[in-house]
């Protein structure tokens, strides 16, 4: 029985470390260039951020501050949100 718990608990430990690694990451910055067409959006430091195809344009426009909430998926930076901030 004692094998038992102590191998659940290992396990659960394990698996709460695994889920703070695939935690929303969230960048503000300024927008560079935004592409409705190709669903790409270049903040001033360079950072790539591909947009989900239900993407909603809340008005952005080079120079607009934004945050974005993002994931990763491979080598691609997925927007999951951009929100224009002041």
């Amino acid at each position: 029985m004692r094998k038992l718990i102590m191998s659940a608990a290992a396990a659960a430990v394990l698996a709460s470390g695994g889920a703070a690694f695939a935690a929303v990451k969230h960048t503000t910055g300024t927008v560079n260039t935004y592409d409705g067409t190709a669903m790409s959006l270049v903040l001033d430091d360079g950072s790539i951020f591909t947009l989900p195809k239900a993407f909603k344009d809340p008005g952005l426009k080079a120079g607009e501050r934004v945050r974005v909430s993002w994931d990763m998926s491979g080598n691609n930076k997925i927007a999951e949100a951009v929100r224009i901030v002041k």
